[in-house]
């Protein structure tokens, strides 16, 4: 199915900010974007890389005043996700070496620390994805999802305590637990259609049976109608924007996904205002 996203910040700069961005989502496995528009307002230029986890990231220089950046993407996803019940772990030793730092602790995801958690919640599973399925189930059922509860990421650890997150706080609690008992795990942020109320989403992917699954620990039946901007370790990998050198200067974000009722089989485009 065809998902048209689109997201539109409005920043009130002052003094010259140098930022980075990461706006755009790329073609995958899990997704085709067909079409793209990316606006600045005023146009100031931009320098794009790729970052170590393969996200497309946008470096620049924002002006003194308003600053608006808004883009839109027109994107092929899948209705569901895969499901696999019984997909089989992989042993650390046969991992590739471009998973390995998802084993790894990381700012928000203390694997190191919940070990006997996860091993209470997955003691009678199948090793791989079906351990995975039951810590998502777990927190699905123990950990209450609370839009708006949290302005800023907090640990894993935090989130068990508390007993409530918003959607990347459960994903980070989700990340730890894979994480503690040799399943790789990342954190997704992205664009779900029918997300009430509309924002962008964090999810959680976990490495099994030779490749990387959905989970998502916000909703009772897994989802797809998903959209992936950017993948990390956890919330400090996948910020969507990057400020150096100045206070809080977001003064409005609009997050909007729809069924795209247009015709994306037009060449990828990319334009800036002037």
């Amino acid at each position: 199915m065809w998902i048209k996203a689109t997201c539109k910040l409005e920043f009130q700069m002052q003094a010259l900010t140098p930022l980075v961005l990461m706006l755009r989502p790329r073609s995958g496995a899990q997704q085709w974007v067909a079409k793209e528009s990316y606006t600045l307002t005023p146009y100031v230029p931009v320098v794009e890389y790729t970052d170590i986890y393969g996200n497309l990231c946008q470096r620049l220089v924002a002006p003194v005043g308003n600053f608006s950046i808004q883009t839109s993407a027109e994107v092929m996803t899948s209705e569901q996700v895969d499901v696999d019940r019984g997909a089989y772990f992989v042993e650390v030793q046969n991992l590739p070496e471009s998973v390995l730092v998802f084993l790894l602790p990381s700012r928000y995801c203390e694997s190191d620390r919940l070990g006997f958690l996860a091993a209470d919640i997955v003691s009678d599973s199948l090793l791989g994805y079906d351990q995975v399925e039951r810590i998502d189930r777990w927190i699905n059922k123990s950990i209450r999802y609370a839009p708006g509860s949290s302005n800023y990421p907090i640990t894993a650890e935090e989130v068990h305590a508390r007993g409530e997150g918003v959607c990347r706080d459960l994903a980070h609690l989700g990340i730890a637990l894979c994480r503690s008992i040799s399943i790789p795990a990342r954190l997704v942020v992205g664009y779900l259609y029918g997300l009430q109320p509309m924002d962008l989403h964090a999810w959680f992917e976990a490495y099994v049976g030779g490749r990387w699954y959905t989970f998502d620990p916000t909703q009772d039946e897994v989802q797809g109608r998903r959209v992936a901007i950017a993948y990390g370790r956890d919330a400090s990998d996948v910020s969507i924007f990057h400020q150096f050198g100045a206070g809080d200067i977001l003064t409005d974000m609009e997050v909007r996904v729809e069924l795209s009722s247009n015709d994306p089989s037009e060449e990828n485009c990319l334009k800036d205002s002037e």
